[in-house]
């Protein structure tokens, strides 16, 4: 199997998807020439629609008209602090309580942004938000140099976690989740190396989650017969 496939992916999920994406396709297929880009969901979905990617991760999109989407993943969001603030994973976190605190946040516009923004109108909390940014790795950045708290997906701050550089604790009131798609144009016929690598891409996701290093992750098929019981 041969063909060059472009590939978008969250910028959170390139720790833990790219490499072994790419270790697995070069094993098996070594005829597709993979190339990976990385950006945040709206400019991943606008590459889609325009034809520069053939598959790409997105999340808490509904299905359009232009494109084929796939559930695959719902993960929870995660109150971010200094190590100091003492959070803990067991204890989760009301919005209310992060909101006593300066806020840096994702600029407008963004869908995490959006997520966030909900969930304060749900609970009726008002947010002190101190600085927006559009990069996550700021987002830590500031964060650990005082600036104020955070919300980031679990997975964009584990290895922060682990090495002690931050500390988090679940959301709460409300929980907010985050739901990864798998998106690809409707448009035409999927060439076998598109399908090869969007296969691989699956089964990556599907071994992380098992394997729990995507913290508070669930695959959407466990997750949808979790909420049918």
């Amino acid at each position: 199997m041969t063909g060059f496939v472009t590939v978008g992916l969250l910028e959170s999920t390139t720790d833990l998807l790219a490499e072994p994406l790419v270790s697995a396709l070069a094993r098996d297929h070594p005829g597709i020439e993979l190339r990976l880009m990385t950006a945040y969901s709206g400019h991943l979905q606008q590459w889609l629609d325009d034809g520069d990617l053939e598959l790409t991760l997105l999340y808490n999109l509904a299905d359009t008209p232009s494109l084929n989407l796939r559930p695959l993943v719902r993960e929870r969001l995660w109150v971010v602090a200094p190590p100091s603030a003492g959070l803990r994973r067991d204890q989760p976190v009301p919005l209310a309580r992060a909101a006593e605190h300066p806020l840096v946040m994702p600029a407008a516009g963004h869908a995490l942004r959006g997520l966030i923004d909900g969930a304060a109108g749900r609970a009726a909390v008002e947010m002190d938000i101190a600085v927006q940014t559009n990069s996550m790795r700021v987002q830590k950045q500031l964060v650990r140099a005082g600036h104020g708290w955070t919300i980031l997906p679990g997975l964009g701050i584990a290895e922060d976690v682990a090495d002690g550089t931050l500390g988090a604790a679940p959301l709460c009131e409300p929980d907010v989740w985050r739901s990864i798609v798998l998106g690809m144009s409707r448009a035409g016929r999927t060439p076998p190396a598109v399908e090869a690598v969007a296969r691989e891409l699956l089964c990556q996701i599907t071994s992380a989650v098992d394997q729990e290093r995507w913290p508070s992750a669930q695959l959407h098929t466990r997750a949808a017969s979790t909420d049918d019981t």
